[in-house]
């Protein structure tokens, strides 16, 4: 039975506090609604999440860490997080309403005046040095996670990927893969841990360049040549970028984490300097939430009917974004609802490339009907092709192996003769199967 906040109607008042209106937003686990405190009548932003969905794709420490970070950062340039409520089935955060929407619907109109982008760019580093003061790391810096109040003041939100400086392990580096795929830094790509801060001075350095140009530094259709640009930090300032910023973004978008700027340099810059507006200010309380209002965050997701139990895999990183995004399917080979009329299939592994021509040999070997095998000598590039005619002549499918990065490769499967229905069935019932302990990502179930 669903929640009364779910019918969203104007009579539904939650927990005798806050009446739920209409829907502002939703995304894969959560939607957000309008709400007006019955009190005060002042209106907040309430974000649901259902238990359940989240127990089920192992989302529970996230939002418990998400409610953990919220809690602890109080500035003027991120959401406030006003209380954290629960249910038997939904977990409710009662947040700062902003009526200016998403700082990326500005973008959309086209790139920025030069003072009006950097004004958003002090307001962001000032939130995001803030905290990396308190060790915190966002790590999904994006313009559609950069909202405005009814004054144009920027501000942070969506905590729900962030990390503290305790989950870094011995190496002091943090290895999680995750953010948004354009804005995510060359050095979490190479899976062999990154500095949170660094990380997110590199997508505070994409989203400035957007501001800028109108227009992302690192685009390509194909994801691998994507990729590739993002590591070696290939890209060119339109030329109406002036030179202070253009000196300044070539020093942000440095693929080398241990020459990049660092906030506090970022700072002294004589471009950022410029027009400081008064409202960046840094407040060193930290917020304190009465306890008789919210819940504790290891409490939110205990009830009588839900046991949840901590999990230590990563569970929503880049790539699993990345699946769920149109235009950049990742990994139609593992989603169990097959598409037939996707021709072409990628993954990513973390093995090295003799091992995957190695297992696509042992495909070609066990599948049904005889196949031939033919490899180049460099391990890049496995085609696949049955020896006997299907209704399109000989199926025939290529395999080419990108090395992305040092020990992180993208492979595209693709047919390259015979019948699509013969293909979509060999996927998935020969090569799925014997790939998926390979495999770095698989793509969660996803419900409209």
């Amino acid at each position: 039975m669903a929640d009364k906040g779910e019918k969203c109607q104007g009579n539904s008042v939650l927990h005798g506090k806050y009446e739920l209106g209409r829907i502002l937003g939703h995304g894969t686990f959560a939607k957000v609604y309008h709400a007006r405190n019955v009190k005060t009548g002042k209106s907040v932003a309430m974000k649901v999440v259902g238990k359940e969905k989240v127990t089920r794709v192992g989302m529970t420490e996230q939002v418990k860490r998400e409610i953990s970070v919220m809690k602890m950062v109080e500035h003027p340039n991120i959401v406030e997080l006003i209380e954290v409520m629960a249910s038997k089935t939904k977990v409710y955060f009662a947040m700062e309403y902003l009526r200016g929407g998403e700082l990326f619907s500005k973008i959309a109109k086209g790139r920025l005046k030069e003072d009006a982008a950097r004004s958003y760019f002090q307001q962001l580093i000032s939130a995001v040095d803030f905290c990396h003061s308190r060790g915190v790391y966002h790590r999904d810096l994006k313009p559609e996670n950069l909202l405005l109040d009814e004054e144009g003041n920027l501000k942070v939100t969506d905590f729900g990927l962030s990390a503290f400086s305790d989950h870094l392990r011995q190496d002091g580096l943090l290895h999680t893969t995750c953010g948004t795929p354009a804005y995510v830094a060359p050095e979490v790509i190479g899976k062999r841990g990154y500095d949170g801060a660094k990380a997110d001075i590199w997508s505070c350095g994409v989203i400035l360049f957007v501001l800028l140009a109108g227009f992302l530094p690192f685009q390509d259709d194909n994801l691998v040549a994507m990729y590739k640009k993002i590591y070696r930090g290939d890209f060119k300032c339109p030329p109406w970028f002036s030179p202070e910023s253009r000196r300044l973004i070539t020093r942000l978008l440095d693929p080398n984490p241990s020459t990049r700027i660092t906030a506090s340099k970022i700072m002294e810059s004589s471009w950022f300097k410029r027009s400081i507006p008064k409202s960046i200010t840094i407040r060193e309380d930290e917020r304190s939430i009465p306890e008789s209002t919210t819940v504790r965050e290891d409490e939110i997701l205990k009830s009588d009917d839900v046991c949840i139990k901590g999990k230590e895999t990563e569970t929503l990183n880049a790539f699993h974004i990345i699946s769920l995004s149109e235009g950049f399917d990742l990994s139609p080979l593992f989603e169990e609802k097959k598409r037939e009329e996707k021709e072409e299939l990628r993954f990513a592994t973390t093995r090295p490339a003799s091992s995957v021509v190695s297992r696509l040999e042992e495909v070609a070997a066990k599948a049904a009907g005889k196949f031939s095998v033919k490899k180049s000598g460099d391990d890049s590039s496995v085609r696949l092709q049955r020896e006997e005619n299907g209704r399109k002549g000989k199926l025939a499918i290529t395999a080419e192996i990108f090395a992305v990065a040092p020990s992180f490769l993208v492979v595209e499967v693709r047919k390259s003769g015979g019948d699509t229905l013969e293909y979509n069935q060999f996927c998935s019932k020969e090569l799925r199967p014997a790939l998926k302990d390979i495999v770095y990502w698989t793509s969660p179930a996803v419900e409209n």
